[in-house]
């Protein structure tokens, strides 16, 4: 790659409450398919932005971002290019992902970088951010009163979607019957994960109000963290 040339940074919004294997797995997915297919614009790092506490009006089960962060924080310990941003948490209230994705280019393109933007931002070129996800997020589109087609459009068009399939999506079907999607349908990635999984966050959580483990299916720092504190136990 040329010095100064475009690089990609993944980012990830989301409760992760809690952070699980499948969230850290979806970033390397990316990085591959990135790899393979664009090799000449490399995946300089990627970036887990936990939700404002304000969003638990939408998910009750929602619990502090003080717990979500440092669960985070923990997860992306064993990552070199993986990073935990506090921004969206330390807003006054819930951000929309497209104000989130417009404020996060920013700073990632400024002469001064967030503390929280992975190292490799800091060397010269343009930062491209795109919103990595799986197949639920994207078909959350067509919900109605969720999305404003204003921001759909500016997230796709602007930044550019990065979809992780699940058992049971078919996301090129969904993009393919949608006007809108289907016309930026080339800034939509659509990234197959043939090893399936279908590890949750709600899942994880129902794991361990049952007291059942959950080794291996979330990374062990979170564990500790989780049952240090007790969370998620009714």
């Amino acid at each position: 790659m040329a010095a100064g040339g475009e690089r990609i940074v993944l980012l990830a919004c989301g409760s992760f409450n809690p952070p699980t294997v499948m969230h850290l797995r979806m970033f390397e997915l990316a990085r591959d398919y990135f790899r393979a297919n664009k090799p000449g614009i490399p995946v300089l790092g990627g970036i887990l932005s936990p939700t404002h506490d304000c969003y638990k009006s939408k998910k009750p089960s929602l619990i502090s971002s003080t717990h979500r962060l440092a669960m985070s924080k923990a997860a992306v310990k064993g990552s070199d290019w993986i990073t935990v941003s506090d921004w969206e948490t330390r807003q006054t209230d819930w951000t929309r992902t497209r104000k989130v994705m417009e404020e996060y280019s920013e700073m990632l393109n400024s002469s001064s970088k967030p503390e929280w933007a992975p190292s490799a931002v800091n060397s010269p070129g343009t930062n491209h951010l795109k919103l990595l996800c799986g197949a639920d997020l994207l078909e959350s589109f067509s919900t109605p009163g969720l999305w404003l087609e204003e921001d759909i459009h500016n997230i796709v068009q602007t930044h550019g979607i990065v979809v992780i399939t699940r058992e049971g999506s078919n996301p090129q079907q969904y993009v393919e019957n949608s006007s809108l999607l289907r016309e930026m349908s080339d800034n939509i990635h659509i990234i197959t994960d043939w090893v399936l999984n279908d590890v949750s966050s709600t899942k994880i959580r129902s794991a361990v109000s049952r007291g059942d483990s959950i080794k291996y299916l979330v990374p062990d720092p979170v564990i500790q963290y989780v049952h240090h504190n007790q969370l998620y136990i009714d």
